[in-house]
């Protein structure tokens, strides 16, 4: 009995030691879960956004001379449509406006690249390659804002592309764009494309995401924002991206699968694609989760013509239609600048297009117009007739540089 015993007691001390271990390792592993919890718990929260006031020590409160309107080109080499707009600020003050250039590194506009001594030397020194449907996109206007901030006189912030046109002149533009206290940016729910990635949440709820034009007029204090954003842009750039469309002879197959995708998708999430393109959710979005969009006009002031075809796959198309020579006619010029409402399908909402509560043209500019369109824009004085003299004035130079130049296609 006493050898029993003796052999006993070790086996005694191993369950009890196993015990303690299992012990120990319950009371680590509630802990753990706990902490994860909370974590969890913490992230649903609302993201907690910097201070409104900028970080970077701009002084935008003293200045001399007029507020200026920035105008921001983004381009893909040159700008085609530069004697256009050398008129347009020709005719307008200087002491009222600035322009700055996002091109493809290396590229110089002067005097061998460009028609208008206006845009001699504005390009960026720290441009970089752009592609489009890409993050690219959005890290050049955020360069554009970057660039444009470090002058207090900028207070309105206008994105353009190489093939947008003025509708008006410099004066009228100006006094519309400084006489409203809001930005203008294209905002609405975007309900039918699929494009939120549910790994936005919690930093980007559904519920804040938007959808709108890329070509937006900003405020200082909402150009700011963007630029200093270092809480949306990382979600943007890890989880927005545009998917590459399959190649022509395996469009059956994806048919397939889109149609497996819509039935299926609660059972196989992994056949739901989101072909996000950053460019036209960012700012929306963004200002959308800062709780600005009492600060907006929910539309933008640049007009695009997107196909209305019936045929499925034309009005799918991401491009919108270019506007060439037989396009840009009086009777054509004279329906957009008479449009006065736009309307938002996925809201149900009518949007009347006001200035400081005055009924207003909803557009001031238009794009994508070729070189021949706006060359037959000045020809027949389809805009402000100072922009027209001022380019017959220098039809020659015109002439020499820009009609060699083909239909071109903006970003």
């Amino acid at each position: 009995m006493t050898k029993k015993k003796a052999s006993s007691s070790p086996i005694r001390h191993v369950v009890r030691l196993f015990s303690r271990l299992t012990i120990f390792l319950c009371v680590l592993l509630c802990l753990l879960a706990f902490l994860m919890l909370h974590h969890s718990q913490s992230k649903l929260q609302t993201p907690i956004f910097p201070s409104p006031t900028t970080r970077r020590l701009r002084d935008d409160h003293h200045f001399e001379g007029p507020s200026k309107i920035a105008f921001l080109f983004l381009v893909r080499r040159d700008l085609p449509l530069d004697f256009l707009w050398g008129a347009f600020f020709k005719n307008g003050d200087e002491a009222k406006f600035s322009i700055y250039i996002h091109s493809e590194p290396g590229f110089v506009f002067d005097e061998t690249t460009a028609s208008s001594a206006f845009f001699y030397g504005r390009q960026l020194k720290n441009s970089i390659q752009v592609v489009w449907g890409e993050l690219s996109m959005i890290e050049a206007e955020r360069l554009l804002l970057d660039k444009a901030l470090d002058d207090p006189a900028n207070q309105r912030f206008v994105l353009l592309s190489d093939s947008c046109v003025p509708l008006y002149n410099f004066s009228y533009i100006y006094n519309k764009v400084m006489s409203s206290p809001k930005s203008f940016v294209d905002s609405f729910l975007d309900a039918k494309e699929r494009r939120y990635n549910p790994k936005m949440s919690p930093t980007i709820p559904e519920e804040k995401w938007r959808k709108g034009s890329q070509w937006i007029t900003l405020v200082r204090r909402h150009a700011e924002i963007i630029v200093d954003d270092d809480i949306i842009f990382p979600v943007f750039r890890k989880f927005c991206k545009r998917r590459r469309r399959p190649p022509i002879n395996s469009m059956k197959r994806r048919q397939l699968l889109n149609f497996l995708a819509i039935d299926f998708r609660f059972l196989f999430p992994w056949l739901k694609h989101h072909n996000c393109i950053p460019d036209e959710h960012y700012v929306p979005t963004l200002l959308a989760m800062r709780g600005l969009e009492g600060e907006l006009e929910r539309r933008t002031l640049t007009y695009t013509s997107w196909n209305q075809s019936a045929m499925r796959e034309k009005r799918r198309s991401w491009h919108p239609i270019t506007f060439d020579y037989a396009d840009a006619n009086p009777h054509k010029i004279k329906e957009i600048k008479d449009i006065n409402h736009v309307y938002y399908e996925s809201e149900h909402r009518t949007e009347f297009c006001r200035i400081n509560s005055k009924l207003s043209p909803c557009f001031l500019f238009a794009r994508k117009f070729t070189c021949r369109a706006a060359i037959r824009l000045s020809n027949e004085g389809l805009l402000s007739p100072y922009i027209t003299h001022t380019i017959s004035n220098t039809r020659p130079w015109m002439t020499s540089l820009n009609l060699k130049r083909k239909g071109n296609q903006d970003m």
